[in-house]
């Protein structure tokens, strides 16, 4: 049975999570249905157009993402701080863009701030504990979820001239504990199409991230601004972001990429990315997490120590996956 999200997400241990939503009714998300030889290859489109938009509200960013053709693969970071300071009139612009929000927040929008103080003491106590409950969930990943895959299904089910779920009830979510986990788990998603052999290489796999980030580097020598960029490795006072180069990240995606369509899990070149002796991750380990991460982790992924402090964390009887996090990141 699936565990509560307040079991499965903790900010003080991290801020990475990797969500997975499947379609239900044998339904297409996106590809062709071969009975009926129906193309759904345009709501790829709506997905990644509506995923890239969210971070504008949300004080989430996306670090990777693959829209398959009846899941979707989602690299999240809560940006806890970004949410935390942002004052009243930032939480309800933001909300009310996909929110109608109450009487009162829409009231107090449409005043200038100079005419704000016209407003009752009662009245602006209440605002500000809406504004409490609109800022938790505007840094909480399951109304983001929410915000995304309910006006997928709409359009969809409009579509298809159906009504009823399109979504699975809940969307999957895996915690990753540390930097080890989110390469891999960046790596897997990034090259699922490649794996699923919609695509042959990562430039040309359609619906990824790895895809914009290249297109941005070879249009601008930019990354794009509707991901989360990349950084360097970690140090002390760094910048917010992901905590690896970008070209090797890249370069090691392109080499793992072809290990998995090669279809062997045995030894890489020489060339390999330094970032995974870094890591301490073993080539063959970083070949089976990047091909079956949702096979062979199923809830929080990190080493021991982390995947220890979350379990205490959540006051979890049991320490998921610690047989796999100790084969393969150990």
């Amino acid at each position: 049975m699936p565990r509560p999200r307040e079991f499965q997400i903790s900010l003080s241990d991290t801020p990475y999570y990797h969500c997975i939503s499947r379609c239900v009714r044998k339904a297409f998300l996106c590809g062709e249905d071969k009975q009926t030889h129906q193309s759904y290859e345009h709501r790829r489109q709506w997905v990644e157009d509506k995923l890239l938009f969210l971070p504008q509200i949300f004080a989430i960013e996306v670090c990777a993402y693959a829209v398959m053709s009846n899941h979707t693969h989602l690299v999240l970071h809560v940006n806890e701080q970004q949410a935390l300071n942002w004052n009243t009139t930032e939480v309800l612009t933001r909300w009310h863009k996909v929110f109608k929000g109450t009487l009162l927040t829409q009231k107090y929008q449409s005043l200038a701030e100079n005419e704000r103080d016209t407003l009752s003491q009662s009245e602006l106590l209440a605002i500000e504990q809406t504004t409490v409950i609109y800022r938790k969930r505007l840094m909480d990943i399951s109304w983001f979820m929410r915000v995304l895959n309910e006006g997928i299904a709409r359009q969809a089910n409009k579509e298809d001239n159906c009504t009823g779920r399109f979504w699975e009830g809940r969307f999957k979510c895996q915690a990753l504990l540390d930097e080890s986990a989110l390469l891999a788990c960046m790596a897997y998603v990034d090259l699922n199409p490649v794996r699923a052999k919609i695509a042959t290489t990562p430039e040309n796999s359609n619906y990824t991230s790895v895809k914009q980030r290249i297109k941005h580097i070879i249009q601008n020598q930019q990354q794009p601004s509707t991901l989360k960029p990349f950084v360097g490795n970690s140090r002390k006072d760094m910048p917010n972001g992901i905590p690896f180069e970008l070209n090797e990240y890249i370069e090691l995606v392109e080499v793992t990429g072809r290990c998995i369509r090669e279809d062997k899990a045995g030894h890489i070149n020489n060339n390999l990315p330094s970032i995974l002796t870094r890591l301490s991750i073993e080539p063959e380990s970083w070949l089976i997490m990047t091909k079956q991460f949702t096979k062979v982790f199923h809830g929080a992924v990190g080493n021991e120590h982390v995947l220890q402090n979350f379990s205490e964390n959540l006051q979890l009887k049991r320490r998921p996956n610690l047989s796999s996090c100790r084969r393969l990141l150990a």
